[in-house]
């Protein structure tokens, strides 16, 4: 493996089609985007493909920097018939035949996977220590960037590779495209819902798939009621399959004008309801990055885990934070007990300052005869 140091390094002649190997949670991919207008700004004439996890790709299909996205799946049947399926993915993927591999994780998966498009030019996180050994034989190039932090933001995890390689960008904003169809979907299904868009919509995400970092069901709730009463928007609640159930009780407790959408929605579809809101409210999940990458303005409740690493940057986007003197704690919830007693001190009061706020930058763009 060769150690890439030098700030003056440049891309062989030869790279013409790259692999930006993201196999983290859906969050990571939204921030992988302004490396991957990075790179397809470096190479006009070349092609930028994506790997992601399985369910993930569709969030980047409509994107016009990429080439194809491919994912990672999970086989079904006997070991042999899983096995057989993989191989068949790994034979399709080395056929596509790319000069370039840049895997943005320290995961064994997305190593496995690099070595196996058997590109000439294979890249990595370089770490001396703390890795399997073997790992930085699975790669051509390593590349030294200090401890695994985020600086400067998400974005910043895989832009700090590419920079060593000579590729840079002045926009780490990340977006996500919508295609037209997705749009029409989201229409189709706010029509089957009854949901009135006249004034546009509030979407809310109360889930997390940790529980450390959600807020009490009963605040969310008085929030929920409170918009509906003072602003008469309607409030759809998004979430998974796996937590509709949670937010159909919730819908339960609050007034007319409040919808379920959990488990309705494709991740696509997720994000073409999303970016068509007027505002997004939740806690940190995936829900907040998509919103905002599809410019939609939002507010991220933060527990323990960091806003300034990881909230959506710009003006259009507010956290509302404890202030606790030990937040951000970075532990999943007090002493790693699951619970956040910084969650538990933020009060309704406390969030509706922060959504009041938001509300009267966006109550211009509501039709004022409904005022």
């Amino acid at each position: 493996m060769r150690i890439i140091d030098s700030p003056t390094f440049k891309l062989p002649d030869f790279v013409r089609k790259v692999l930006l190997i993201q196999l983290g949670d859906i969050g990571d991919v939204v921030w992988t985007t302004p490396s991957i207008r990075a790179v397809k700004d470096a190479l006009p004439d070349g092609k930028v493909c994506v790997l992601v996890r399985e369910g993930f790709g569709d969030l980047l299909e409509a994107d016009p920097a990429i080439e194809q996205v491919f994912e990672v799946k999970s086989y079904r049947g006997n070991l042999f018939q899983q096995a057989s399926g993989q191989l068949s993915f790994l034979r399709d993927l080395r056929a596509e035949r790319f000069d370039l591999v840049v895997d943005l994780r320290l995961g064994d998966r997305g190593a496995f996977m690099a070595f196996a498009t058997g590109a000439p030019m294979r890249v990595t996180l370089y770490y001396p220590e703390n890795l399997p050994f073997w790992r930085n034989y699975l790669f051509t190039h390593g590349i030294e960037v200090g401890p695994p932090v985020h600086p400067f933001g998400a974005a910043e995890q895989s832009l700090r590779i590419l920079r060593k390689l000579g590729i840079d960008t002045d926009d780490v904003t990340p977006s996500l495209w919508v295609a037209g169809s997705v749009k029409g979907r989201v229409r189709e299904i706010l029509t089957r819902e009854k949901v009135n868009g006249s004034k546009g919509w509030i979407t809310v995400n109360p889930f997390s798939r940790w529980p450390h970092k959600e807020w009490d069901t009963l605040k969310w709730i008085e929030v929920i009621n409170w918009l509906g009463r003072d602003y008469a928007i309607p409030v759809i609640i998004v979430g998974s399959r796996e937590e509709q159930a949670k937010a159909e009780d919730i819908r339960r407790q609050c007034k007319s004008g409040t919808f379920n959408f959990a488990g309705l929605t494709t991740l696509t579809e997720l994000a073409g309801l999303l970016g068509q809101s007027l505002l997004h409210i939740g806690v940190d999940s995936a829900a907040p990055h998509i919103a905002a990458a599809t410019g939609t303005p939002t507010i991220t409740i933060y527990g323990p885990s960091s806003w300034k690493e990881w909230a959506p940057v710009g003006k259009n986007h507010r956290v509302i934070v404890s202030n606790m003197d030990c937040v951000p704690c970075h532990l999943k919830g007090c002493e790693g007990s699951g619970r956040s007693r910084c969650l538990e001190a933020l009060t309704v009061d406390q969030a509706k300052h922060v959504i009041r706020e938001a509300m009267e930058e966006l109550l211009p763009k509501i039709r004022p005869a409904e005022y």
